[in-house]
Protein backbone atom coordinates (compact mmCIF):
# COMPACT_ATOMS: atom_id res chain seq x y z
CA UNK A 1 0.00 0.00 0.00
CA UNK A 2 1.35 3.46 -0.71
CA UNK A 3 2.02 6.11 1.94
CA UNK A 4 0.38 9.35 2.46
CA UNK A 5 1.32 11.86 0.23
CA UNK A 6 0.94 14.07 3.02
CA UNK A 7 3.68 12.81 4.85
CA UNK A 8 6.02 11.67 1.72
CA UNK A 9 6.07 12.31 -1.67
CA UNK A 10 4.89 9.50 -4.04
CA UNK A 11 6.15 8.52 -7.61
CA UNK A 12 3.73 7.33 -10.27
CA UNK A 13 5.58 5.32 -12.79
CA UNK A 14 4.59 2.01 -15.10
CA UNK A 15 6.67 -0.55 -16.82
CA UNK A 16 4.83 0.29 -20.87
CA UNK A 17 7.13 3.19 -20.80
CA UNK A 18 10.37 0.68 -21.00
CA UNK A 19 9.06 -0.70 -24.09
CA UNK A 20 6.66 1.44 -25.93
CA UNK A 21 7.81 4.13 -28.04
CA UNK A 22 6.40 6.11 -31.06
CA UNK A 23 8.58 4.85 -33.66
CA UNK A 24 12.58 4.48 -34.37
CA UNK A 25 12.84 7.83 -35.31
CA UNK A 26 10.24 9.77 -33.51
CA UNK A 27 11.25 12.32 -31.11
CA UNK A 28 10.61 10.09 -28.40
CA UNK A 29 11.93 7.05 -29.07
CA UNK A 30 14.38 7.97 -26.45
CA UNK A 31 14.08 6.39 -23.30
CA UNK A 32 12.60 8.60 -20.47
CA UNK A 33 10.46 7.54 -17.69
CA UNK A 34 12.05 4.10 -17.38
CA UNK A 35 15.43 5.51 -17.10
CA UNK A 36 14.00 7.78 -14.31
CA UNK A 37 12.80 5.36 -12.53
CA UNK A 38 16.09 3.29 -12.77
CA UNK A 39 18.38 6.08 -11.65
CA UNK A 40 16.08 7.27 -8.54
CA UNK A 41 15.92 3.49 -7.74
CA UNK A 42 20.00 2.97 -8.06
CA UNK A 43 20.10 6.07 -5.70
CA UNK A 44 17.94 5.01 -2.84
CA UNK A 45 15.33 7.57 -3.52
CA UNK A 46 12.29 4.77 -4.59
CA UNK A 47 10.97 3.33 -1.16
CA UNK A 48 8.48 0.34 -1.79
CA UNK A 49 5.36 2.31 -0.52
CA UNK A 50 6.38 5.66 -2.19
CA UNK A 51 5.97 3.92 -5.55
CA UNK A 52 2.28 3.87 -7.13
CA UNK A 53 1.97 2.22 -10.60
CA UNK A 54 -0.54 3.84 -12.61
CA UNK A 55 -3.93 2.64 -13.89
CA UNK A 56 -4.55 2.25 -17.17
CA UNK A 57 -8.01 4.77 -17.76
CA UNK A 58 -10.62 3.16 -19.07
CA UNK A 59 -12.72 4.78 -22.32
CA UNK A 60 -15.58 5.79 -20.28
CA UNK A 61 -13.14 8.18 -18.00
CA UNK A 62 -11.28 9.59 -20.63
CA UNK A 63 -14.84 10.67 -22.23
CA UNK A 64 -14.81 13.08 -19.15
CA UNK A 65 -12.27 15.80 -21.78
CA UNK A 66 -12.20 13.15 -24.64
CA UNK A 67 -15.14 12.52 -27.52
CA UNK A 68 -15.87 9.03 -27.84
CA UNK A 69 -15.76 8.44 -30.96
CA UNK A 70 -11.82 9.98 -30.62
CA UNK A 71 -11.27 7.39 -28.23
CA UNK A 72 -13.17 4.47 -30.22
CA UNK A 73 -10.26 5.17 -32.84
CA UNK A 74 -7.51 4.97 -30.70
CA UNK A 75 -8.39 1.35 -28.90
CA UNK A 76 -9.23 0.26 -32.70
CA UNK A 77 -5.69 1.49 -34.50
CA UNK A 78 -4.35 -0.41 -31.46
CA UNK A 79 -5.87 -3.49 -32.33
CA UNK A 80 -5.80 -3.63 -35.86
CA UNK A 81 -2.67 -1.23 -36.31
CA UNK A 82 -4.12 0.57 -38.97
CA UNK A 83 -6.29 3.85 -39.32
CA UNK A 84 -9.12 4.68 -41.97
CA UNK A 85 -8.44 7.47 -44.38
CA UNK A 86 -11.37 9.36 -42.38
CA UNK A 87 -9.78 8.50 -39.09
CA UNK A 88 -6.40 9.92 -40.15
CA UNK A 89 -8.14 13.21 -41.54
CA UNK A 90 -10.70 13.59 -38.58
CA UNK A 91 -8.60 12.99 -35.43
CA UNK A 92 -4.99 12.86 -37.12
CA UNK A 93 -3.91 9.59 -36.58
CA UNK A 94 -0.59 8.68 -38.23
CA UNK A 95 0.22 12.56 -39.45
CA UNK A 96 1.76 14.95 -38.07
CA UNK A 97 4.17 13.56 -35.65
CA UNK A 98 1.37 11.44 -34.12
CA UNK A 99 2.46 7.87 -35.37
CA UNK A 100 0.84 4.62 -35.26
CA UNK A 101 2.31 2.77 -32.41
CA UNK A 102 1.52 -0.77 -31.04
CA UNK A 103 0.29 1.19 -27.64
CA UNK A 104 -1.17 4.28 -29.12
CA UNK A 105 -4.40 3.77 -26.73
CA UNK A 106 -2.84 2.23 -23.68
CA UNK A 107 0.42 4.50 -23.18
CA UNK A 108 -1.81 7.82 -23.66
CA UNK A 109 -4.65 5.72 -20.88
CA UNK A 110 -1.67 4.99 -18.56
CA UNK A 111 -0.78 8.56 -18.54
CA UNK A 112 -3.93 9.51 -18.13
CA UNK A 113 -5.02 7.25 -15.30
CA UNK A 114 -1.93 7.84 -13.49
CA UNK A 115 -2.47 11.50 -13.36
CA UNK A 116 -6.23 10.93 -12.87
CA UNK A 117 -4.43 8.54 -9.78
CA UNK A 118 -2.33 10.99 -8.30
CA UNK A 119 -5.43 13.71 -8.26
CA UNK A 120 -6.91 11.22 -6.20
CA UNK A 121 -4.24 10.64 -3.68
CA UNK A 122 -3.98 14.57 -3.13
CA UNK A 123 -7.29 14.76 -2.44
CA UNK A 124 -6.31 15.01 1.55
CA UNK A 125 -3.03 17.14 0.40
CA UNK A 126 0.72 16.14 -0.15
CA UNK A 127 2.45 15.95 -3.12
CA UNK A 128 3.15 13.50 -5.92
CA UNK A 129 5.43 13.13 -8.71
CA UNK A 130 3.89 11.68 -12.26
CA UNK A 131 6.35 11.91 -14.68
CA UNK A 132 4.75 10.12 -17.46
CA UNK A 133 2.27 12.37 -17.12
CA UNK A 134 2.25 16.25 -18.91
CA UNK A 135 0.80 15.56 -22.67
CA UNK A 136 -0.54 19.40 -22.51
CA UNK A 137 -1.47 19.49 -26.32
CA UNK A 138 -3.91 17.09 -26.40
CA UNK A 139 -7.46 17.91 -28.31
CA UNK A 140 -10.81 16.72 -27.50
CA UNK A 141 -11.11 15.08 -30.55
CA UNK A 142 -7.73 14.67 -31.94
CA UNK A 143 -4.17 14.19 -31.50
CA UNK A 144 -1.64 16.73 -31.49
CA UNK A 145 2.44 17.81 -30.82
CA UNK A 146 2.75 13.69 -29.98
CA UNK A 147 0.03 13.89 -27.17
CA UNK A 148 -2.89 11.41 -27.90
CA UNK A 149 -5.08 12.78 -24.74
CA UNK A 150 -4.43 15.28 -22.58
CA UNK A 151 -3.77 14.41 -18.86
CA UNK A 152 -3.17 17.37 -17.66
CA UNK A 153 -6.90 18.32 -18.10
CA UNK A 154 -7.98 15.20 -17.34
CA UNK A 155 -6.20 15.98 -13.50
CA UNK A 156 -7.53 19.33 -13.44
CA UNK A 157 -11.07 17.73 -13.71
CA UNK A 158 -10.54 15.10 -11.24
CA UNK A 159 -9.59 17.66 -8.55
CA UNK A 160 -13.20 19.93 -9.67
CA UNK A 161 -15.01 17.11 -9.29
CA UNK A 162 -13.41 16.16 -6.04
CA UNK A 163 -15.00 20.33 -5.19
CA UNK A 164 -11.53 21.74 -5.96
CA UNK A 165 -12.48 25.41 -7.07
CA UNK A 166 -8.73 27.36 -7.01
CA UNK A 167 -6.49 25.46 -8.94
CA UNK A 168 -3.14 26.87 -10.21
CA UNK A 169 -1.73 25.07 -13.39
CA UNK A 170 1.91 25.86 -14.34
CA UNK A 171 3.55 25.01 -17.26
CA UNK A 172 7.31 25.48 -17.70
CA UNK A 173 7.46 23.22 -20.78
CA UNK A 174 9.05 24.85 -23.89
CA UNK A 175 6.00 24.46 -25.93
CA UNK A 176 2.67 26.62 -24.89
CA UNK A 177 0.25 24.24 -23.51
CA UNK A 178 -2.34 24.97 -25.33
CA UNK A 179 -4.65 22.19 -25.15
CA UNK A 180 -4.32 23.00 -21.02
CA UNK A 181 -5.43 26.94 -21.96
CA UNK A 182 -8.22 25.80 -24.88
CA UNK A 183 -9.92 23.55 -22.20
CA UNK A 184 -10.31 26.16 -19.42
CA UNK A 185 -10.47 29.36 -21.21
CA UNK A 186 -12.28 31.98 -19.16
CA UNK A 187 -12.52 29.17 -16.24
CA UNK A 188 -12.35 31.34 -13.05
CA UNK A 189 -11.59 28.24 -11.29
CA UNK A 190 -8.10 27.54 -12.73
CA UNK A 191 -5.35 29.65 -12.90
CA UNK A 192 -3.41 29.41 -16.45
CA UNK A 193 0.53 30.38 -16.04
CA UNK A 194 2.83 29.24 -19.00
CA UNK A 195 6.67 29.94 -19.47
CA UNK A 196 7.08 28.85 -23.32
CA UNK A 197 9.39 29.15 -26.20
CA UNK A 198 8.38 32.72 -28.16
CA UNK A 199 7.90 31.56 -32.28
CA UNK A 200 7.75 28.02 -31.20
CA UNK A 201 5.06 25.57 -32.56
CA UNK A 202 2.27 25.83 -31.50
CA UNK A 203 2.90 28.81 -32.03
CA UNK A 204 0.06 30.21 -29.32
CA UNK A 205 0.57 31.60 -25.98
CA UNK A 206 1.27 35.37 -26.76
CA UNK A 207 1.71 37.64 -23.75
CA UNK A 208 -1.58 39.37 -25.27
CA UNK A 209 -3.24 36.07 -24.50
CA UNK A 210 -5.22 35.62 -21.54
CA UNK A 211 -7.98 33.24 -22.75
CA UNK A 212 -10.73 34.64 -21.40
CA UNK A 213 -8.92 36.41 -18.57
CA UNK A 214 -7.36 33.65 -16.23
CA UNK A 215 -4.23 32.97 -18.52
CA UNK A 216 -0.93 34.34 -17.93
CA UNK A 217 1.45 33.56 -20.79
CA UNK A 218 4.83 34.53 -21.03
CA UNK A 219 6.61 33.90 -24.56
CA UNK A 220 10.20 34.12 -24.01
CA UNK A 221 13.06 35.12 -26.60
CA UNK A 222 15.64 32.23 -27.59
CA UNK A 223 18.69 31.59 -25.02
CA UNK A 224 16.34 32.22 -22.12
CA UNK A 225 18.58 31.40 -18.85
CA UNK A 226 18.56 30.84 -15.18
CA UNK A 227 18.72 34.38 -14.31
CA UNK A 228 15.62 35.11 -16.51
CA UNK A 229 13.66 32.03 -15.71
CA UNK A 230 14.61 33.50 -11.49
CA UNK A 231 13.71 36.90 -12.38
CA UNK A 232 10.13 36.00 -13.97
CA UNK A 233 9.47 33.45 -11.04
CA UNK A 234 9.75 36.31 -8.54
CA UNK A 235 8.23 39.16 -10.31
CA UNK A 236 5.48 37.28 -11.76
CA UNK A 237 4.67 33.80 -11.06
CA UNK A 238 5.10 33.68 -7.41
CA UNK A 239 3.06 36.68 -7.01
CA UNK A 240 0.17 35.60 -9.09
CA UNK A 241 0.17 32.17 -7.39
CA UNK A 242 0.24 33.82 -3.93
CA UNK A 243 -2.76 36.58 -4.79
CA UNK A 244 -4.62 33.05 -6.12
CA UNK A 245 -4.97 30.94 -2.79
CA UNK A 246 -4.63 27.92 -4.54
CA UNK A 247 -5.84 24.43 -3.07
CA UNK A 248 -3.93 23.05 -5.77
CA UNK A 249 -1.02 23.43 -8.00
CA UNK A 250 -0.40 21.38 -11.05
CA UNK A 251 3.24 21.96 -12.39
CA UNK A 252 4.13 20.61 -16.42
CA UNK A 253 7.74 20.30 -16.04
CA UNK A 254 8.68 19.66 -19.50
CA UNK A 255 12.59 19.37 -19.68
CA UNK A 256 12.69 20.92 -23.45
CA UNK A 257 14.09 24.23 -22.48
CA UNK A 258 17.18 23.07 -21.03
CA UNK A 259 20.18 23.94 -23.57
CA UNK A 260 20.60 20.63 -24.46
CA UNK A 261 17.21 20.14 -26.15
CA UNK A 262 16.91 19.57 -29.69
CA UNK A 263 13.78 20.61 -29.98
CA UNK A 264 14.05 24.14 -28.46
CA UNK A 265 16.44 26.50 -28.54
CA UNK A 266 16.48 27.86 -24.61
CA UNK A 267 19.52 27.85 -22.71
CA UNK A 268 18.03 26.67 -18.95
CA UNK A 269 19.77 24.68 -16.91
CA UNK A 270 17.91 21.96 -14.56
CA UNK A 271 18.67 24.33 -11.49
CA UNK A 272 16.23 26.68 -12.88
CA UNK A 273 13.34 23.68 -13.05
CA UNK A 274 14.89 22.50 -9.40
CA UNK A 275 14.12 26.26 -8.04
CA UNK A 276 10.55 26.45 -9.78
CA UNK A 277 10.07 22.99 -7.84
CA UNK A 278 11.11 24.86 -4.68
CA UNK A 279 9.59 27.75 -4.54
CA UNK A 280 5.74 26.52 -4.89
CA UNK A 281 6.49 23.38 -2.28
CA UNK A 282 3.88 24.86 0.06
CA UNK A 283 1.96 27.36 -1.96
CA UNK A 284 -0.84 24.87 -1.82
CA UNK A 285 -1.81 22.18 0.04
CA UNK A 286 -1.46 19.90 -2.67
CA UNK A 287 1.28 19.56 -5.19
CA UNK A 288 0.57 17.77 -8.08
CA UNK A 289 4.40 17.67 -10.50
CA UNK A 290 3.71 16.25 -14.29
CA UNK A 291 6.84 15.80 -16.93
CA UNK A 292 6.62 16.71 -20.27
CA UNK A 293 8.54 17.47 -23.21
CA UNK A 294 12.38 16.23 -22.93
CA UNK A 295 14.02 15.05 -26.07
CA UNK A 296 17.32 14.55 -24.79
CA UNK A 297 17.72 11.24 -22.38
CA UNK A 298 20.85 12.06 -20.36
CA UNK A 299 18.95 15.82 -19.96
CA UNK A 300 15.65 14.30 -19.28
CA UNK A 301 16.49 11.59 -16.94
CA UNK A 302 19.21 13.76 -15.18
CA UNK A 303 15.89 17.18 -14.62
CA UNK A 304 13.67 15.15 -13.41
CA UNK A 305 15.75 12.77 -10.87
CA UNK A 306 16.74 16.31 -9.40
CA UNK A 307 12.99 17.42 -9.14
CA UNK A 308 12.38 14.28 -7.10
CA UNK A 309 15.21 14.86 -4.97
CA UNK A 310 13.87 18.41 -4.83
CA UNK A 311 10.50 17.40 -3.96
CA UNK A 312 11.77 15.10 -1.11
CA UNK A 313 14.48 16.92 0.02
CA UNK A 314 17.33 14.45 -0.66
CA UNK A 315 21.12 15.22 -0.60
CA UNK A 316 22.65 14.77 -4.07
CA UNK A 317 25.36 12.79 -3.76
CA UNK A 318 28.51 14.10 -6.42
CA UNK A 319 29.67 12.57 -7.88
CA UNK A 320 26.75 9.57 -7.99
CA UNK A 321 27.59 6.62 -6.83
CA UNK A 322 28.51 3.69 -9.46
CA UNK A 323 24.94 1.96 -9.70
CA UNK A 324 23.60 5.31 -10.58
CA UNK A 325 25.85 6.18 -12.86
CA UNK A 326 25.40 2.63 -14.72
CA UNK A 327 22.31 3.60 -15.20
CA UNK A 328 23.34 6.70 -17.52
CA UNK A 329 26.47 5.10 -18.88
CA UNK A 330 24.07 2.31 -20.45
CA UNK A 331 22.18 5.25 -22.16
CA UNK A 332 22.63 5.64 -26.12
CA UNK A 333 21.58 8.38 -27.79
CA UNK A 334 21.62 8.98 -31.79
CA UNK A 335 22.15 12.59 -31.21
CA UNK A 336 25.30 12.67 -30.07
CA UNK A 337 26.69 11.07 -33.49
CA UNK A 338 29.23 8.40 -32.20
CA UNK A 339 30.76 11.38 -29.70
CA UNK A 340 31.03 10.18 -25.86
CA UNK A 341 28.46 12.13 -23.06
CA UNK A 342 30.23 14.93 -21.35
CA UNK A 343 32.19 13.18 -18.52
CA UNK A 344 29.39 15.24 -16.21
CA UNK A 345 26.22 13.84 -17.52
CA UNK A 346 27.43 9.86 -16.35
CA UNK A 347 28.45 11.22 -12.58
CA UNK A 348 26.14 14.42 -11.43
CA UNK A 349 22.50 15.30 -11.49
CA UNK A 350 22.97 19.03 -11.59
CA UNK A 351 24.43 21.28 -14.39
CA UNK A 352 26.24 23.80 -14.17
CA UNK A 353 24.50 27.23 -13.57
CA UNK A 354 23.48 28.65 -16.51
CA UNK A 355 23.09 32.65 -15.38
CA UNK A 356 22.80 35.70 -17.45
CA UNK A 357 21.42 39.14 -18.15
CA UNK A 358 18.12 39.62 -17.81
CA UNK A 359 17.59 41.07 -21.30
CA UNK A 360 15.48 43.92 -21.93
CA UNK A 361 12.70 42.02 -23.96
CA UNK A 362 12.42 39.84 -20.69
CA UNK A 363 12.08 42.76 -18.37
CA UNK A 364 9.57 44.44 -20.84
CA UNK A 365 7.34 41.11 -20.89
CA UNK A 366 7.14 41.41 -16.88
CA UNK A 367 5.91 44.91 -17.60
CA UNK A 368 3.48 44.47 -20.02
CA UNK A 369 2.11 41.18 -17.87
CA UNK A 370 1.80 43.14 -14.98
CA UNK A 371 0.64 46.13 -15.98
CA UNK A 372 -2.25 44.55 -18.43
CA UNK A 373 -3.35 42.71 -15.41
CA UNK A 374 -1.74 43.29 -12.19
CA UNK A 375 -2.20 40.71 -9.13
Amino acid sequence: MAADPRHRPLFITHEIYRHSQLGPRHPLSIPRVSVLTDLCDALGWLAPDTVVEAPTASPEELWRFHHPAYIAALQRAEATGTVSREERERFRLGVDGNPLFAEIFRRPATSAGGVMAAARLLARGGIVHCPPGGTHHGRPARASGFCYVNDCVLGILTWRELGLSRIVYLDIDAHHGDGVQDAFAGDPAVLIISVHEAKRWPFSGAASDDAGGNACNLPVPAGFNDSEMRFLLHEVILPRIAAFRPEAIMLQCGADGLAEDPQAKLLLSNNAHREVVESVIGLAPRLLVLGGGGYHPYAVARCWALVWATLNGFRVPEPLPEAAQAVLRGLSYRGLNGRKPPEHWLTRLADAPREGPVRPEIRALAEYVLEERPV
